[in-house]
């Protein structure tokens, strides 16, 4: 979500969507935005403020991705997680 508030500059009115959804053992969590530019992971330097968002999720995440909407309006991007069920 901060990503997206930083970086996808769009018309006013155009919101950011986020959604969560869980299916038997995975949490899929995608953030909609109205801007099309794709986000490039980047390597922060040690002593920078910010940068290092992508690489963190695609750490963390068991997958992830990002792609245009089918609608011709932004971009989607998406991460997963594999979620057990407590004893």
């Amino acid at each position: 979500m901060t990503n997206a508030y930083r970086h996808a500059k769009a018309p006013v009115g155009r919101e950011i969507r986020a959604r969560c959804e869980l299916t038997d053992n995975r949490l899929r969590i995608t953030v909609t935005d109205a801007n099309s530019t794709l986000p490039t992971p980047t390597r922060a330097a040690l002593d920078d403020e910010s940068g290092r968002g992508l690489e963190l999720v695609a750490k963390l995440s068991d997958d992830w991705g990002a792609a245009r909407r089918e609608c011709g309006i932004g971009k989607t991007v998406w991460f997963e997680l594999t979620v057990s069920a407590h004893p």
